[in-house]
């Protein structure tokens, strides 16, 4: 806990307080009811949860007094409406959350990181107002704004920025991007609160090392401090009632349905103050046609990744503006080579060279996307195609080859290879339920390869379940799994293929290579990027070599917009950058 605390106490005479609850015992609305809310119907949902009746009364507290404040402009009000397909697993939990659209809305929306990136991906100001680097690149110490109040009126300051790294180092919370820090130093004097604005940080010098800091939400010392590290991930602030310093306000959270959340009135006024809309909703819609018919009908603003398909309506629409730019993910069939079928590097490569991907990017992404050989983005400056490109090329003849040398072989003549012991090359490939890409994907495949000898068995699974079943340290319940992965500015695969990361949260290929352990231990200490490139061709060379998983393509990313949200904007940093600065026409609320 703190040595000093800053504590700013809400004490308004004659405030009406109303106490607020979370937690819903019949599985459905939980919500930090306040003063500020219209439906006081819905203000006793849940109750029944300690630490969650606590901190929504003081978040109630805490704003009561905004109550009637709004700035002088029509740009104000309104509710905008985002659509997608997936639940937000783990919610505002940065601790352990692993997943695109949570760390979108942890690090836009509800919470704040140290920095954000500007447009020409040069870090900027936000949670902090400055920072200093040592001449030496040893040591770097951040400056944090004296104005920026956690939503139960609690002052953000160094202490939560040091709390939230010291859980982030520690393997009890199994925080997922560990190699976000492998360079910092995790002893004692690692990180030190200089005073209550003031946090240094020592580490060893190395390449991108402001990045995490606009990756990761600084969390609540003040609430999570004394939660075991190991019971951080069961805690109720993630999905029932987070307490964010962030532009919006949790407000509610309907399971596999929705996200409520408020504009936040104490929002500094130098970081743009109170939010323009005056809600923001995101809606879980498993289904892509429905999300196509609630943008195009304007029961949406906003359609995150509509299929490549629904683009021709959008463009059409005069009410809907189709966004298109290069995204920083890629779509991939992880394999688990943990499984006796996949432990060979051959059976992986020609799975590989079995499936026509140029063929699948034309027909599903209707060429909205290029055939990915690796982990690095075309755009990215390490970026080397040239060695890869004919080596994973699609051949049949090739695959069977690899297949017959690794042992495979039709021994019974059903169309299906066996091993010496008679075992069935047959492999599973999971994907999430919702999205037709991913199972088309699987089909594809479970098409193509059945022409080389293979049994491909497309399963579905509900997202949550499916991150589980990959992620589990213990039992990677999958041979192979379709899903997407976002790359950070600051290329580092360790969490994915060093040896070190075998029971970790991404280490789902179980890659153990001596070779490939070098390379990431070395990458991230060369600073010079001409000196760097020949050791990312190397690299790349040698996960072509490995394939640890298939990789698909680096699709282009498109989103649906509403023609009455104005101020949009969405690029490789994600679609919420800039949801604070949004407004909603007024013809159009």
């Amino acid at each position: 806990m703190r040595e000093s605390r800053l504590t700013r106490s809400i004490q308004l005479a004659g405030l009406a307080m109303v106490v607020g609850a979370c937690g819903s015992g019949d599985g459905g609305a939980s919500r930090a009811a306040g003063p500020w809310m219209l439906e006081a119907s819905l203000a006793e949902a849940g109750a029944g949860v300690p630490f969650c009746e606590e901190v929504t009364a003081n978040v109630s507290a805490f704003m009561s007094q905004f109550e009637g404040q709004m700035p002088p402009s029509e740009r104000y009000g309104g509710t905008a409406v985002v659509g997608s397909i997936g639940e937000i697993p783990n919610g505002m939990n940065n601790h352990i959350s692993q997943d695109y659209t949570a760390s979108q809305h942890q690090n836009f929306v509800n919470l704040m990181t140290l920095v954000q990136y500007d447009e020409d991906l040069n870090p900027v100001a936000y949670l902090a107002e400055s920072w200093d680097v040592s001449d030496d690149n040893s040591e770097i110490t951040f400056h944090i704004r004296n104005d920026v109040y956690w939503h139960d009126g609690e002052l953000t300051d160094a202490y939560d920025v040091a709390y939230t790294f010291k859980r982030a180092i520690d393997p009890e919370t199994a925080f997922p991007n560990t190699a976000f820090w492998t360079h910092y130093d995790k002893g004692p004097e690692g990180v030190e609160v200089v005073d209550s604005f003031t946090v240094k940080f020592r580490m060893r010098p190395h390449a991108d090392f402001i990045d995490p800091w606009r990756a990761t939400a600084i969390m609540p010392e003040h609430l999570l401090a004394d939660v075991p590290s190991a019971m951080l991930g069961q805690h109720p602030f993630g999905m029932v009632c987070p307490v964010g310093n962030g532009p919006f306000i949790f407000v509610e959270h309907r399971q596999n349905s929705s996200w409520t959340f408020q504009a936040n009135p104490a929002f500094p006024h130098d970081l743009g103050g109170r939010p323009f809309v005056d809600r923001y909703v995101y809606r879980s819609i498993s289904e892509p046609t429905t999300l196509l018919t609630e943008l195009l009908t304007e029961g949406l603003s906003v359609y995150i990744r509509p299929t490549p398909d629904q683009a021709q309506a959008i463009l059409d629409s005069d009410a809907v503006d189709l966004l298109q730019y290069p995204f920083r993910d890629y779509v991939l069939v992880g394999w688990n080579s943990r499984r006796p079928q996949l432990a060979d590097k051959r059976v992986r490569q020609a799975l590989t060279r079995g499936t026509n991907r140029q063929e699948i990017v034309e027909a599903l992404l209707q060429g909205q996307g290029t055939v990915a050989n690796g982990s690095i983005p075309p755009f990215h400056w390490a970026y080397d195609g040239s060695s890869s490109e004919d080596v994973m090329s699609y051949d049949q003849n090739a695959a069977r080859a690899l297949l017959d040398a690794a042992g495979w072989v039709d021994r019974d003549g059903d169309g299906v290879r066996e091993n010496a012991s008679g075992e069935r090359l047959s492999i599973s490939i999971k994907y999430n339920d919702g999205n037709d890409l991913r199972q088309d994907i699987a089909e594809i495949m479970q098409a193509q390869l059945a022409e080389i000898g293979v049994e491909i068995a497309p399963t579905v699974v509900e997202w949550g379940t499916l991150i589980s079943q990959i992620s589990d340290p213990v039992d990677r319940d999958f041979d192979g799994v379709v899903i997407g992965w976002v790359v950070e500015y600051k290329l580092d695969d360790t969490d994915l293929f060093h040896s070190s990361s075998l029971s970790g949260t991404y280490g789902w290929a179980g890659t153990q290579r001596p070779d490939i352990d070098r390379l990431l231990d070395q990458l991230p200490l060369v600073v010079d990027r001409e000196k760097a490139k020949p050791l990312w061709r190397e690299y790349q060379e040698l996960l072509v070599d490995e394939q640890p998983y298939t990789f698909f393509y680096f699709p282009d990313r498109i989103d649906g917009v509403s023609k009455g949200l104005n101020a949009v904007v969405m690029d490789s940093r994600g679609e919420w950058l800039n949801i604070k600065d949004w407004w909603i026409s007024v013809d159009r609320r």
